[in-house]
């Protein structure tokens, strides 16, 4: 097995990841970076394994790989335990800077001391925000990767409606979903970033079951199948008169997009519609305002202008529970930064990938909304998961 699995086919991207990385630390104050978490070995390695990654400013990257995984590659060290890893850097030459970064905010307490015991010297500094920050603005080989999810998730959507039968529940219909993604190549993982996220392969909300909160910091909520995952469909049958939100996973690639349509039960009152109306106008006006440069937080206030003036102000982004986002990075995480919320006042920047979800909770009837996967152009947002947007009946 030939590995980093970056190397050597694409060791030009592995230099230009590295080079951003490099840019992220330099901004946050550190000097060095010890990472272990799945999400950062997957971005410089291509791959998950069993070890740690160093990177400085100045040396590396290093791969620190327990065995039985094996590797020719001069960038790896085979090691038994992470104490193993401050000689060997010093074998090869290498000095331990005055500020090295963990994960603060992907590791245990207990993982975070052992790790800062390495370096006894070195102050330690949060590796996770630079990383955040690094992996927000992807290359152009992560683009087409993400376009390539989006592709296929798109494609997995348009068989959706051959999954209903009248009379299912809402968990009967996403089980079929759920098949059709994995026969058509999802990975059936949604790597997500927090401690508190818990998802399985997505959200079947339907009727008033979207306007139950959950305890995560979703858009849409609803009360699960069972408490130990209170997110989702609940198990109710779907009944005429209903809106049908589904919030699948993609996730074909290591990569991920996020992507919602909404189907009806029969015909669904004129309010649903009016609402999800505002729910593409929102995004056709941010389709073309969100530019590099522009700051974040005011698509939120841009989009809550738009659902107050059609009058929808009252069901934007929840009811019972209103959430103050519309928006979030996408990746290699499903929650990725920026985050689009008002008091964002960071500025969008080329070649960020970000999902953003209008949409609105009616009682009794449901939820309604598109959520496209988007890429920041010069020109404005790509639409990484273009599909016909309207309601139609299931």
């Amino acid at each position: 097995m030939h590995f980093p699995l970056l190397l050597p086919e694409s060791e030009t991207e592995l230099n230009l990841r590295v080079k951003k990385a490099r840019e992220a630390m330099q901004a946050h104050g550190l000097e060095a970076m010890l990472l272990v978490s799945s999400a950062n070995m997957l971005y410089f390695a291509g791959g998950i394994f069993n070890g740690y990654i160093w990177l400085s400013l100045t040396d590396g990257p290093i791969f620190f790989i327990v065995p039985p995984l094996k590797t020719e590659s001069q960038l790896c060290r085979s090691i038994r335990k992470p104490e193993q890893i401050p000689s060997m850097l010093a074998a090869d030459g290498m000095k331990i800077p005055a500020r090295v970064g963990l994960e603060f905010e992907d590791l245990f307490y207990s993982e975070i001391r052992r790790l800062s015991g390495l370096f006894p010297d070195a102050e330690p500094g949060d590796a996770s925000a630079v990383m955040r920050d690094c992996r927000a603005v992807k290359t152009p080989c992560e683009l087409e990767i993400m376009r390539e999810d989006g592709r296929r998730q798109a494609a997995v959507y348009s068989h959706i409606p051959r999954c209903y039968k009248e009379g299912m529940t809402d968990l009967e219909f996403q089980i079929e979903i759920e098949h059709v993604l994995r026969r058509e190549g999802c990975l059936g993982f949604p790597r997500v970033a927090g401690r508190r996220m818990e998802i399985n392969l997505g959200s079947v909300l339907a009727g008033d079951n979207a306007d139950e909160p959950s305890p995560y910091d979703f858009s849409m909520g609803g009360t699960g199948a069972d408490p130990s995952l209170p997110v989702g469909a609940s198990g109710n049958i779907m009944r005429p008169g209903t809106a049908v939100m589904v919030d699948m996973n993609g996730g074909f690639n290591g990569y991920q997009t996020d992507m919602t349509r909404v189907w009806s039960i029969g015909t669904l009152p004129q309010i649903a519609y009016d609402a999800h109306r505002c729910s593409c106008d929102i995004l056709r006006d941010l389709e073309k305002f969100a530019t590099p440069g522009t700051e974040i937080g005011e698509l939120y206030r841009r989009a809550c202008r738009l659902a107050e003036d059609a009058g929808m102000k009252e069901y934007f982004m929840g009811h019972n529970h209103q959430v103050k986002f519309i928006g979030h990075g996408v990746g290699i995480q499903l929650n990725e930064i920026p985050v689009v919320m008002e008091r964002n006042r960071g500025p969008l920047a080329e070649n960020m990938t970000i999902a953003l979800e209008p949409k609105f909770v009616l009682p009794g009837i449901g939820a309604v909304g598109v959520e496209n996967t988007y890429i920041v152009t010069p020109g404005g947002l790509e639409n990484i998961t273009p599909l016909d947007e309207e309601i139609h009946e299931l």
